[in-house]
Protein backbone atom coordinates (compact mmCIF):
# COMPACT_ATOMS: atom_id res chain seq x y z
CA UNK A 1 0.00 0.00 0.00
CA UNK A 2 1.30 3.06 -0.68
CA UNK A 3 0.19 6.94 0.65
CA UNK A 4 1.40 10.52 -0.44
CA UNK A 5 -0.18 13.87 0.27
CA UNK A 6 0.50 17.59 -1.05
CA UNK A 7 -1.52 20.71 -1.06
CA UNK A 8 -3.77 22.57 -3.55
CA UNK A 9 -6.18 26.05 -2.83
CA UNK A 10 -10.08 25.57 -3.61
CA UNK A 11 -11.56 29.19 -4.40
CA UNK A 12 -14.70 29.96 -2.53
CA UNK A 13 -15.64 33.48 -3.87
CA UNK A 14 -12.56 35.53 -4.38
CA UNK A 15 -11.36 33.85 -1.12
CA UNK A 16 -9.23 30.53 -1.09
CA UNK A 17 -8.76 27.34 1.47
CA UNK A 18 -6.24 25.22 1.37
CA UNK A 19 -7.00 21.66 0.34
CA UNK A 20 -5.04 18.31 1.42
CA UNK A 21 -4.85 16.12 -1.54
CA UNK A 22 -3.87 12.90 -0.70
CA UNK A 23 -3.48 9.65 -2.93
CA UNK A 24 -3.90 6.13 -1.63
CA UNK A 25 -2.76 3.11 -3.70
CA UNK A 26 -4.15 -0.67 -2.45
CA UNK A 27 -4.22 -3.94 -4.39
CA UNK A 28 -7.34 -4.95 -6.39
CA UNK A 29 -9.02 -4.09 -9.58
CA UNK A 30 -7.58 -0.72 -11.25
CA UNK A 31 -9.59 1.90 -10.91
CA UNK A 32 -9.48 5.46 -10.18
CA UNK A 33 -12.09 7.09 -7.60
CA UNK A 34 -12.14 11.13 -6.56
CA UNK A 35 -13.78 11.84 -3.52
CA UNK A 36 -14.53 15.26 -1.36
CA UNK A 37 -17.45 17.26 -3.41
CA UNK A 38 -15.40 17.61 -6.72
CA UNK A 39 -17.88 19.70 -9.79
CA UNK A 40 -17.02 18.21 -13.20
CA UNK A 41 -14.46 20.08 -14.17
CA UNK A 42 -12.42 18.41 -11.49
CA UNK A 43 -13.87 14.86 -11.89
CA UNK A 44 -12.67 14.76 -15.45
CA UNK A 45 -9.58 15.45 -14.21
CA UNK A 46 -8.40 11.84 -13.88
CA UNK A 47 -8.60 11.26 -17.27
CA UNK A 48 -6.40 14.44 -17.72
CA UNK A 49 -4.34 13.19 -14.55
CA UNK A 50 -3.53 9.58 -16.32
CA UNK A 51 -2.94 10.89 -19.88
CA UNK A 52 -0.44 13.54 -18.27
CA UNK A 53 1.63 10.92 -16.31
CA UNK A 54 1.87 8.51 -19.43
CA UNK A 55 2.74 11.40 -21.77
CA UNK A 56 5.21 12.72 -18.96
CA UNK A 57 7.16 8.98 -19.28
CA UNK A 58 6.32 7.97 -15.70
CA UNK A 59 3.93 4.49 -15.39
CA UNK A 60 0.67 4.54 -14.34
CA UNK A 61 -0.39 2.37 -11.30
CA UNK A 62 -2.10 -0.44 -12.31
CA UNK A 63 -4.32 -0.70 -8.37
CA UNK A 64 -6.91 0.74 -7.24
CA UNK A 65 -6.31 4.42 -6.74
CA UNK A 66 -8.63 6.34 -4.32
CA UNK A 67 -7.60 10.42 -3.92
CA UNK A 68 -9.49 12.25 -1.69
CA UNK A 69 -9.77 16.68 -1.54
CA UNK A 70 -9.62 17.02 2.56
CA UNK A 71 -11.67 18.84 3.88
CA UNK A 72 -14.57 17.56 2.11
CA UNK A 73 -16.95 19.70 3.23
CA UNK A 74 -15.73 22.71 0.90
CA UNK A 75 -16.70 23.05 -2.86
CA UNK A 76 -14.26 22.51 -5.37
CA UNK A 77 -14.46 23.22 -8.96
CA UNK A 78 -11.94 24.40 -11.62
CA UNK A 79 -9.00 22.45 -13.15
CA UNK A 80 -6.54 23.71 -10.72
CA UNK A 81 -6.37 20.69 -8.77
CA UNK A 82 -4.48 18.41 -11.86
CA UNK A 83 -0.72 19.53 -10.86
CA UNK A 84 -1.21 18.37 -7.13
CA UNK A 85 -3.44 15.00 -7.85
CA UNK A 86 -0.91 13.78 -10.13
CA UNK A 87 1.72 14.60 -7.43
CA UNK A 88 0.38 13.05 -4.81
CA UNK A 89 -0.08 10.23 -7.03
CA UNK A 90 3.22 9.68 -7.88
CA UNK A 91 4.22 10.39 -4.90
CA UNK A 92 1.84 7.31 -3.85
CA UNK A 93 3.35 4.87 -6.42
CA UNK A 94 6.65 5.93 -4.84
CA UNK A 95 7.81 7.55 -8.41
CA UNK A 96 8.51 10.87 -6.20
CA UNK A 97 9.61 11.22 -2.45
CA UNK A 98 6.33 11.60 -0.34
CA UNK A 99 8.05 14.13 2.01
CA UNK A 100 8.98 16.10 -0.54
CA UNK A 101 5.53 16.94 -1.49
CA UNK A 102 4.07 17.11 1.84
CA UNK A 103 4.98 20.89 2.45
CA UNK A 104 4.30 22.05 -0.99
CA UNK A 105 1.49 23.69 -2.73
CA UNK A 106 0.54 23.07 -6.18
CA UNK A 107 -1.37 25.08 -8.89
CA UNK A 108 -2.02 24.01 -12.29
CA UNK A 109 -3.97 22.49 -15.01
CA UNK A 110 -2.92 19.69 -16.77
CA UNK A 111 -2.99 18.51 -20.68
CA UNK A 112 -3.27 15.31 -22.13
CA UNK A 113 0.72 15.44 -23.34
CA UNK A 114 2.13 17.12 -19.45
CA UNK A 115 2.11 20.74 -20.13
CA UNK A 116 1.04 22.68 -17.66
CA UNK A 117 -1.41 25.85 -18.04
CA UNK A 118 -2.01 28.38 -16.15
CA UNK A 119 -5.08 29.07 -14.09
CA UNK A 120 -7.43 31.73 -12.99
CA UNK A 121 -7.30 33.09 -9.58
CA UNK A 122 -3.26 32.46 -8.60
CA UNK A 123 -3.53 35.42 -7.15
CA UNK A 124 -5.79 34.43 -4.41
CA UNK A 125 -4.57 30.63 -4.35
CA UNK A 126 -1.25 31.76 -3.26
CA UNK A 127 -2.03 34.56 -0.46
CA UNK A 128 -4.62 32.23 1.44
CA UNK A 129 -1.48 29.47 1.20
CA UNK A 130 0.90 32.13 2.66
CA UNK A 131 -1.43 33.16 5.30
CA UNK A 132 -2.11 29.49 6.13
CA UNK A 133 1.89 29.29 6.57
CA UNK A 134 2.77 27.61 3.34
CA UNK A 135 6.02 29.40 1.99
CA UNK A 136 6.86 27.03 -1.26
CA UNK A 137 4.29 26.99 -4.15
CA UNK A 138 4.47 25.94 -7.49
CA UNK A 139 2.56 27.28 -10.41
CA UNK A 140 2.72 27.31 -14.17
CA UNK A 141 6.02 29.20 -16.00
CA UNK A 142 2.85 31.60 -17.09
CA UNK A 143 1.54 32.42 -13.75
CA UNK A 144 4.89 33.21 -11.96
CA UNK A 145 4.77 37.12 -12.36
CA UNK A 146 1.42 36.83 -10.44
CA UNK A 147 2.10 34.11 -7.93
CA UNK A 148 5.56 36.38 -6.76
CA UNK A 149 3.21 38.96 -5.63
CA UNK A 150 2.84 37.62 -2.33
CA UNK A 151 5.76 38.58 -0.67
CA UNK A 152 7.31 35.72 2.13
CA UNK A 153 6.49 32.96 -0.78
CA UNK A 154 9.06 31.00 -2.61
CA UNK A 155 7.82 30.56 -6.04
CA UNK A 156 8.54 27.76 -8.87
CA UNK A 157 7.19 27.79 -12.00
CA UNK A 158 7.26 24.84 -14.28
CA UNK A 159 5.69 24.21 -18.24
CA UNK A 160 5.09 20.77 -18.12
CA UNK A 161 4.88 17.62 -15.46
CA UNK A 162 8.08 16.07 -16.77
CA UNK A 163 10.10 19.05 -15.57
CA UNK A 164 8.67 19.24 -11.72
CA UNK A 165 9.17 15.28 -11.89
CA UNK A 166 13.08 15.94 -11.90
CA UNK A 167 12.97 18.75 -9.66
CA UNK A 168 11.27 16.96 -7.10
CA UNK A 169 13.55 13.91 -7.80
CA UNK A 170 17.04 15.48 -8.43
CA UNK A 171 17.27 14.45 -11.67
CA UNK A 172 18.75 16.79 -14.36
CA UNK A 173 15.48 19.21 -15.71
CA UNK A 174 14.60 18.45 -19.10
CA UNK A 175 14.67 21.78 -21.54
CA UNK A 176 10.61 22.05 -23.12
CA UNK A 177 10.31 23.89 -26.31
CA UNK A 178 9.16 27.32 -25.31
CA UNK A 179 6.91 28.73 -28.04
CA UNK A 180 5.65 32.20 -28.42
CA UNK A 181 2.61 32.35 -30.66
CA UNK A 182 2.39 36.23 -29.46
CA UNK A 183 5.64 36.67 -31.62
CA UNK A 184 4.48 35.03 -34.64
CA UNK A 185 0.85 37.02 -34.27
CA UNK A 186 -0.70 34.26 -33.00
CA UNK A 187 -3.08 34.07 -29.86
CA UNK A 188 -1.67 31.67 -26.95
CA UNK A 189 -3.37 28.83 -26.25
CA UNK A 190 -1.93 28.17 -22.50
CA UNK A 191 -3.69 31.60 -21.79
CA UNK A 192 -7.29 30.91 -23.59
CA UNK A 193 -8.61 29.76 -19.98
CA UNK A 194 -7.62 32.65 -17.99
CA UNK A 195 -10.31 34.62 -19.64
CA UNK A 196 -13.79 33.23 -19.30
CA UNK A 197 -16.31 34.68 -22.00
CA UNK A 198 -19.39 36.40 -20.00
CA UNK A 199 -17.33 36.27 -16.50
CA UNK A 200 -16.58 40.14 -17.33
CA UNK A 201 -19.38 41.73 -19.33
CA UNK A 202 -18.98 45.57 -19.42
CA UNK A 203 -15.99 45.74 -17.23
CA UNK A 204 -13.33 48.46 -18.77
CA UNK A 205 -9.97 49.23 -17.33
CA UNK A 206 -8.31 52.69 -17.80
CA UNK A 207 -4.90 50.69 -18.64
CA UNK A 208 -4.16 51.84 -21.72
CA UNK A 209 -1.76 54.48 -22.42
CA UNK A 210 -4.36 56.62 -23.53
CA UNK A 211 -6.43 57.97 -20.72
CA UNK A 212 -9.44 60.01 -21.63
CA UNK A 213 -8.83 63.85 -20.84
CA UNK A 214 -11.03 66.47 -18.99
CA UNK A 215 -9.67 69.07 -21.15
CA UNK A 216 -11.93 67.50 -23.76
CA UNK A 217 -14.68 68.27 -21.97
CA UNK A 218 -16.13 71.50 -23.14
CA UNK A 219 -17.91 73.85 -20.87
CA UNK A 220 -19.90 71.90 -17.70
CA UNK A 221 -17.83 73.74 -15.33
CA UNK A 222 -20.02 72.96 -12.32
CA UNK A 223 -20.01 69.71 -13.33
CA UNK A 224 -16.27 69.90 -13.62
CA UNK A 225 -16.32 70.94 -9.81
CA UNK A 226 -18.42 68.33 -8.81
CA UNK A 227 -16.27 65.48 -10.38
CA UNK A 228 -13.47 66.92 -8.31
CA UNK A 229 -15.06 66.63 -5.61
CA UNK A 230 -15.99 63.07 -5.97
CA UNK A 231 -12.51 61.75 -6.45
CA UNK A 232 -11.05 64.28 -3.66
CA UNK A 233 -13.76 62.67 -1.36
CA UNK A 234 -14.31 59.25 -3.01
CA UNK A 235 -18.09 60.55 -2.98
CA UNK A 236 -20.98 59.11 -5.32
CA UNK A 237 -22.12 61.21 -7.57
CA UNK A 238 -25.16 61.41 -10.05
CA UNK A 239 -25.01 63.23 -13.29
CA UNK A 240 -29.41 63.91 -14.70
CA UNK A 241 -29.52 66.28 -18.06
CA UNK A 242 -30.42 65.61 -21.80
CA UNK A 243 -28.59 63.32 -23.81
CA UNK A 244 -25.51 65.23 -25.67
CA UNK A 245 -24.64 67.57 -22.98
CA UNK A 246 -21.92 65.29 -21.08
CA UNK A 247 -22.62 63.05 -18.88
CA UNK A 248 -20.87 59.99 -19.84
CA UNK A 249 -17.87 62.35 -20.85
CA UNK A 250 -17.34 63.26 -17.53
CA UNK A 251 -17.97 60.01 -15.67
CA UNK A 252 -15.34 57.94 -17.81
CA UNK A 253 -12.73 60.84 -17.14
CA UNK A 254 -13.15 60.08 -12.93
CA UNK A 255 -11.23 57.02 -12.62
CA UNK A 256 -8.23 59.40 -14.07
CA UNK A 257 -8.23 61.66 -11.25
CA UNK A 258 -8.38 59.07 -8.50
CA UNK A 259 -5.08 57.99 -7.18
CA UNK A 260 -2.74 55.42 -7.96
CA UNK A 261 -3.86 52.20 -5.96
CA UNK A 262 -1.66 51.57 -2.65
CA UNK A 263 -0.03 48.08 -2.60
CA UNK A 264 -2.62 46.65 -0.59
CA UNK A 265 -5.30 47.76 -2.17
CA UNK A 266 -3.17 46.65 -5.88
CA UNK A 267 -3.54 42.98 -4.04
CA UNK A 268 -7.11 43.57 -3.88
CA UNK A 269 -8.45 44.10 -7.45
CA UNK A 270 -5.73 42.34 -8.68
CA UNK A 271 -6.86 39.25 -6.77
CA UNK A 272 -10.60 39.84 -7.75
CA UNK A 273 -9.87 39.79 -11.59
CA UNK A 274 -7.90 37.39 -11.49
CA UNK A 275 -10.65 35.05 -10.51
CA UNK A 276 -12.99 36.50 -12.12
CA UNK A 277 -11.04 36.04 -15.21
CA UNK A 278 -10.67 39.76 -16.02
CA UNK A 279 -6.86 40.14 -15.47
CA UNK A 280 -5.01 41.38 -19.00
CA UNK A 281 -2.49 38.89 -20.06
CA UNK A 282 1.06 40.38 -19.49
CA UNK A 283 -0.43 42.52 -16.57
CA UNK A 284 -0.09 40.40 -12.56
CA UNK A 285 -0.87 43.60 -10.86
CA UNK A 286 -3.34 46.07 -11.44
CA UNK A 287 -2.40 49.39 -10.19
CA UNK A 288 -4.72 51.81 -11.09
CA UNK A 289 -7.97 52.01 -9.86
CA UNK A 290 -10.78 49.88 -12.00
CA UNK A 291 -13.74 51.42 -14.26
CA UNK A 292 -16.83 49.38 -14.95
CA UNK A 293 -19.64 49.87 -16.92
CA UNK A 294 -22.13 47.57 -17.20
CA UNK A 295 -24.89 48.17 -19.59
CA UNK A 296 -28.54 49.41 -18.28
CA UNK A 297 -30.00 45.53 -19.09
CA UNK A 298 -27.99 44.00 -16.60
CA UNK A 299 -29.50 41.63 -14.26
CA UNK A 300 -28.48 41.26 -10.74
CA UNK A 301 -26.13 38.31 -10.85
CA UNK A 302 -24.19 40.40 -13.46
CA UNK A 303 -24.12 43.41 -11.22
CA UNK A 304 -23.84 41.83 -8.00
CA UNK A 305 -22.35 38.68 -8.35
CA UNK A 306 -23.65 35.08 -8.86
CA UNK A 307 -24.01 32.51 -11.29
CA UNK A 308 -24.46 28.50 -10.69
CA UNK A 309 -23.59 27.05 -7.86
CA UNK A 310 -21.02 29.24 -6.29
CA UNK A 311 -21.46 32.97 -7.17
CA UNK A 312 -18.80 34.65 -9.06
CA UNK A 313 -17.64 38.48 -8.82
CA UNK A 314 -20.23 40.88 -10.38
CA UNK A 315 -19.41 44.56 -11.71
CA UNK A 316 -19.59 45.79 -8.06
CA UNK A 317 -16.44 43.54 -7.14
CA UNK A 318 -14.87 44.57 -10.78
CA UNK A 319 -15.01 47.95 -9.47
CA UNK A 320 -13.45 47.29 -6.19
CA UNK A 321 -11.01 50.39 -5.32
CA UNK A 322 -12.44 52.31 -8.70
CA UNK A 323 -14.99 53.15 -10.30
CA UNK A 324 -18.78 51.82 -11.16
CA UNK A 325 -20.54 53.62 -13.72
CA UNK A 326 -23.72 53.44 -14.74
CA UNK A 327 -25.05 55.16 -18.00
CA UNK A 328 -29.20 55.79 -18.56
CA UNK A 329 -29.79 54.61 -14.72
CA UNK A 330 -33.52 55.19 -14.86
CA UNK A 331 -33.44 52.81 -18.04
CA UNK A 332 -32.54 49.87 -14.98
CA UNK A 333 -34.43 47.74 -13.76
CA UNK A 334 -35.66 49.03 -10.33
CA UNK A 335 -34.52 46.04 -7.92
CA UNK A 336 -30.94 45.75 -9.64
CA UNK A 337 -30.57 48.97 -8.82
CA UNK A 338 -31.74 48.66 -4.96
CA UNK A 339 -29.33 45.80 -4.78
CA UNK A 340 -26.18 48.55 -4.62
CA UNK A 341 -27.71 50.18 -1.15
CA UNK A 342 -25.97 47.30 0.73
CA UNK A 343 -22.35 47.68 -0.84
CA UNK A 344 -22.63 51.29 -1.02
CA UNK A 345 -23.44 51.09 2.57
CA UNK A 346 -20.70 48.63 4.14
CA UNK A 347 -18.12 47.72 0.98
CA UNK A 348 -18.46 44.73 0.44
CA UNK A 349 -21.46 42.60 -0.49
CA UNK A 350 -23.00 39.35 0.29
CA UNK A 351 -23.99 36.80 -1.77
CA UNK A 352 -26.24 33.55 -0.71
CA UNK A 353 -26.68 30.55 -3.05
CA UNK A 354 -27.62 27.07 -2.18
CA UNK A 355 -24.27 25.93 -2.06
CA UNK A 356 -22.87 28.64 0.36
CA UNK A 357 -22.87 31.78 1.03
CA UNK A 358 -20.10 34.51 -0.15
CA UNK A 359 -18.81 37.60 1.18
CA UNK A 360 -16.80 39.71 -1.88
CA UNK A 361 -15.14 43.30 -1.72
CA UNK A 362 -17.13 45.75 -3.02
CA UNK A 363 -16.34 49.25 -2.07
CA UNK A 364 -16.24 51.32 -5.13
CA UNK A 365 -17.15 54.44 -6.66
CA UNK A 366 -20.67 55.15 -7.92
CA UNK A 367 -21.11 57.02 -10.94
CA UNK A 368 -24.61 57.74 -12.41
CA UNK A 369 -26.13 59.59 -15.27
CA UNK A 370 -29.68 59.48 -16.49
CA UNK A 371 -32.15 61.78 -18.76
CA UNK A 372 -34.57 63.88 -17.35
CA UNK A 373 -37.48 61.67 -19.34
CA UNK A 374 -37.80 58.93 -21.87
CA UNK A 375 -37.19 61.20 -24.76
CA UNK A 376 -34.34 62.88 -22.72
CA UNK A 377 -36.08 66.72 -23.63
CA UNK A 378 -38.15 67.78 -20.93
CA UNK A 379 -36.85 70.70 -19.51
CA UNK A 380 -34.99 71.95 -22.33
CA UNK A 381 -34.54 75.33 -24.04
CA UNK A 382 -37.55 74.21 -26.88
CA UNK A 383 -36.66 70.44 -26.22
CA UNK A 384 -40.46 69.96 -27.52
CA UNK A 385 -40.76 67.21 -24.87
CA UNK A 386 -44.24 65.51 -25.65
CA UNK A 387 -44.18 62.96 -22.75
CA UNK A 388 -46.91 62.70 -19.96
CA UNK A 389 -46.57 63.72 -16.50
CA UNK A 390 -47.60 60.20 -15.41
CA UNK A 391 -44.55 58.58 -17.58
CA UNK A 392 -41.95 61.14 -16.80
CA UNK A 393 -42.98 60.05 -12.66
CA UNK A 394 -42.93 56.52 -13.64
CA UNK A 395 -39.22 57.38 -15.37
CA UNK A 396 -37.86 59.01 -12.34
CA UNK A 397 -39.72 56.33 -9.95
CA UNK A 398 -36.88 53.55 -11.20
CA UNK A 399 -34.13 55.67 -9.10
CA UNK A 400 -35.24 55.07 -5.87
CA UNK A 401 -35.35 57.42 -2.52
CA UNK A 402 -33.14 54.92 -0.58
CA UNK A 403 -30.77 54.60 -3.35
CA UNK A 404 -30.51 58.53 -4.25
CA UNK A 405 -30.00 59.25 -0.07
CA UNK A 406 -26.69 57.21 -0.84
CA UNK A 407 -25.59 59.47 -3.10
CA UNK A 408 -23.47 62.82 -2.03
CA UNK A 409 -23.73 64.70 -5.36
CA UNK A 410 -26.80 65.41 -7.42
CA UNK A 411 -25.33 67.57 -10.35
CA UNK A 412 -27.95 69.28 -13.52
CA UNK A 413 -25.89 68.95 -16.23
CA UNK A 414 -27.31 71.84 -18.90
CA UNK A 415 -26.75 71.33 -22.64
CA UNK A 416 -23.40 72.85 -24.00
CA UNK A 417 -23.68 76.64 -25.15
CA UNK A 418 -22.21 77.30 -28.77
CA UNK A 419 -19.67 79.85 -27.23
CA UNK A 420 -18.24 77.04 -25.30
CA UNK A 421 -18.49 74.29 -27.29
CA UNK A 422 -16.79 76.59 -30.45
CA UNK A 423 -14.14 77.97 -28.31
CA UNK A 424 -10.59 76.29 -28.44
CA UNK A 425 -9.84 74.27 -25.43
CA UNK A 426 -6.65 75.13 -24.93
CA UNK A 427 -7.23 77.58 -21.39
CA UNK A 428 -9.21 73.80 -19.63
CA UNK A 429 -7.59 72.07 -17.50
CA UNK A 430 -6.23 68.60 -18.20
CA UNK A 431 -6.75 65.31 -16.07
CA UNK A 432 -3.13 65.86 -15.09
CA UNK A 433 -3.74 69.09 -13.21
CA UNK A 434 -7.03 68.49 -11.48
CA UNK A 435 -5.60 65.01 -10.56
CA UNK A 436 -2.86 67.07 -8.75
CA UNK A 437 -5.02 68.79 -6.73
CA UNK A 438 -7.09 65.59 -6.04
CA UNK A 439 -3.67 64.00 -4.53
CA UNK A 440 -3.18 67.05 -2.46
CA UNK A 441 -6.36 67.28 -0.91
CA UNK A 442 -6.71 63.72 -0.02
CA UNK A 443 -2.60 64.02 1.57
CA UNK A 444 -4.42 66.52 3.66
CA UNK A 445 -7.19 64.44 4.71
CA UNK A 446 -4.68 61.90 5.24
CA UNK A 447 -3.14 63.73 8.24
CA UNK A 448 -6.22 64.64 9.51
CA UNK A 449 -7.73 60.80 9.71
CA UNK A 450 -3.56 59.91 11.17
CA UNK A 451 -4.67 58.34 14.24
CA UNK A 452 -8.10 56.77 12.63
CA UNK A 453 -9.46 53.59 10.43
CA UNK A 454 -10.40 56.38 7.93
CA UNK A 455 -8.52 57.59 5.10
CA UNK A 456 -10.95 59.77 2.62
CA UNK A 457 -14.12 61.98 3.92
CA UNK A 458 -16.45 59.87 2.82
CA UNK A 459 -15.47 56.50 5.29
CA UNK A 460 -16.05 58.57 8.67
CA UNK A 461 -19.08 57.77 10.41
CA UNK A 462 -21.85 60.77 10.65
CA UNK A 463 -20.96 60.87 14.68
CA UNK A 464 -17.10 60.94 14.30
CA UNK A 465 -17.62 63.81 12.03
CA UNK A 466 -20.29 65.95 14.14
CA UNK A 467 -18.06 65.66 17.34
CA UNK A 468 -14.60 65.03 16.87
CA UNK A 469 -14.22 67.42 13.67
CA UNK A 470 -16.06 71.22 13.92
CA UNK A 471 -16.98 73.26 11.22
CA UNK A 472 -16.80 77.00 11.22
CA UNK A 473 -19.63 78.55 13.87
CA UNK A 474 -22.57 79.25 12.07
CA UNK A 475 -21.60 77.26 9.08
CA UNK A 476 -24.24 75.05 9.13
CA UNK A 477 -27.06 77.08 9.92
CA UNK A 478 -28.97 76.52 6.48
CA UNK A 479 -28.25 72.82 6.55
CA UNK A 480 -30.21 72.68 10.23
CA UNK A 481 -32.83 74.78 8.90
CA UNK A 482 -33.53 72.03 5.78
CA UNK A 483 -33.24 69.26 8.34
CA UNK A 484 -35.89 70.75 10.43
CA UNK A 485 -37.97 71.55 7.65
CA UNK A 486 -37.79 67.60 6.34
CA UNK A 487 -35.80 68.64 3.14
CA UNK A 488 -32.99 66.92 4.41
CA UNK A 489 -32.43 63.61 6.45
CA UNK A 490 -29.63 62.51 9.25
CA UNK A 491 -27.66 60.72 6.49
CA UNK A 492 -28.41 63.48 4.36
CA UNK A 493 -26.57 65.72 7.16
CA UNK A 494 -23.80 63.58 7.69
CA UNK A 495 -22.93 63.42 3.61
CA UNK A 496 -23.47 67.18 3.68
CA UNK A 497 -20.66 67.29 6.21
CA UNK A 498 -18.18 65.21 4.08
CA UNK A 499 -18.59 66.62 1.10
CA UNK A 500 -18.16 69.97 3.02
CA UNK A 501 -14.70 68.66 4.45
CA UNK A 502 -13.54 67.25 1.13
CA UNK A 503 -14.46 71.43 -0.32
CA UNK A 504 -12.19 72.66 2.39
CA UNK A 505 -9.32 70.16 1.66
CA UNK A 506 -9.62 71.19 -2.18
CA UNK A 507 -9.45 74.92 -0.75
CA UNK A 508 -6.77 74.54 1.63
CA UNK A 509 -8.68 75.49 4.38
CA UNK A 510 -8.33 73.96 8.14
CA UNK A 511 -12.08 73.43 8.58
CA UNK A 512 -15.51 74.04 6.33
CA UNK A 513 -17.32 77.54 6.35
CA UNK A 514 -20.39 78.36 5.54
CA UNK A 515 -19.69 78.57 1.62
CA UNK A 516 -18.63 74.96 1.72
CA UNK A 517 -21.62 73.75 3.48
CA UNK A 518 -23.91 75.31 0.85
CA UNK A 519 -22.34 74.53 -2.02
CA UNK A 520 -22.71 71.12 -0.21
CA UNK A 521 -26.14 71.42 0.52
CA UNK A 522 -26.83 72.40 -3.08
CA UNK A 523 -25.69 69.85 -4.71
CA UNK A 524 -27.66 67.42 -2.00
CA UNK A 525 -31.03 69.64 -2.39
CA UNK A 526 -30.55 70.58 -5.87
CA UNK A 527 -32.06 73.94 -4.75
CA UNK A 528 -29.45 77.08 -5.80
CA UNK A 529 -29.01 79.65 -3.34
CA UNK A 530 -28.00 82.49 -4.50
CA UNK A 531 -29.22 85.89 -5.75
CA UNK A 532 -30.69 86.19 -9.26
CA UNK A 533 -32.95 88.93 -10.92
CA UNK A 534 -36.49 87.99 -11.06
CA UNK A 535 -37.95 88.56 -14.84
CA UNK A 536 -39.45 91.68 -15.37
CA UNK A 537 -37.12 93.90 -13.16
CA UNK A 538 -37.05 94.59 -9.68
CA UNK A 539 -34.94 94.09 -6.77
CA UNK A 540 -32.90 90.75 -6.87
CA UNK A 541 -34.45 88.05 -5.19
CA UNK A 542 -33.51 84.49 -3.40
CA UNK A 543 -34.24 81.60 -6.52
CA UNK A 544 -33.79 78.40 -6.19
CA UNK A 545 -34.58 75.46 -8.25
CA UNK A 546 -34.60 71.69 -7.22
CA UNK A 547 -34.10 68.85 -9.12
CA UNK A 548 -35.02 66.85 -6.65
CA UNK A 549 -38.76 68.15 -6.70
CA UNK A 550 -38.34 67.39 -11.01
CA UNK A 551 -37.59 63.83 -9.33
CA UNK A 552 -40.53 64.23 -7.43
CA UNK A 553 -42.90 64.99 -10.98
CA UNK A 554 -42.74 69.07 -9.91
CA UNK A 555 -42.30 70.89 -12.66
CA UNK A 556 -41.58 74.73 -13.61
CA UNK A 557 -45.04 75.68 -14.20
CA UNK A 558 -47.14 73.73 -12.32
CA UNK A 559 -48.41 75.67 -9.36
CA UNK A 560 -47.50 74.17 -5.62
CA UNK A 561 -47.93 75.72 -2.63
CA UNK A 562 -44.60 75.82 -0.52
CA UNK A 563 -42.77 78.55 1.10
CA UNK A 564 -43.09 80.59 -2.51
CA UNK A 565 -44.76 80.95 -5.80
CA UNK A 566 -44.18 79.71 -9.22
CA UNK A 567 -43.09 81.74 -11.90
CA UNK A 568 -41.65 81.26 -15.43
CA UNK A 569 -38.25 81.62 -14.02
CA UNK A 570 -38.18 78.96 -11.05
CA UNK A 571 -39.49 79.34 -7.20
CA UNK A 572 -38.84 82.80 -6.05
CA UNK A 573 -38.47 82.30 -2.44
CA UNK A 574 -40.29 84.38 0.09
Amino acid sequence: MGFARTCSVALVGVEGVVVEVQADLEPGVAAFTLVGLPDKSLIESRDRVRAAVVNSGSEWPQKKLTVGLSPASVPKSGSGFDLAVACAVLGAAERIDPRELADLVMIGELGLDGRVRPVRGVLPAVLAAADAGYRQVVVPERAVAEASLVPGVAVLGVRSLRQLIAVLTDEPVPEEEDTDPAAEGRPDPLLAGLAVPGSGIGAERMQGDRVPDLSDVAGQHGARRALEVAAAGRHHIFFMGPPGAGKTLLAERLPGLLPRLSPKESLEVTAVHSVAGALPPGQPLVDRPPYCAPHHSATMASLVGGGSGLPRPGAVSLAHNGVLFIDEAAECNARVLDALRQPLECGYVVVARAAGMMRMPAKFLLALAANPCPCGRHGTLGGGCECRPSTIRRYRARLSGPLMDRVDLRVMVEPVARSELLAPTQGAESTAEVAERVRTARDRATVRFADTPWNTNSEVPGHELRTRWRVAPGATAQAERDLETGLLTARGMDRVLRVAWTSADLAGRDCPTAEDINWALELRTGIRRGVAVVAGGGAPERVGRSWLGLLRGAWPGRRRRRRGRWTASGVVWR
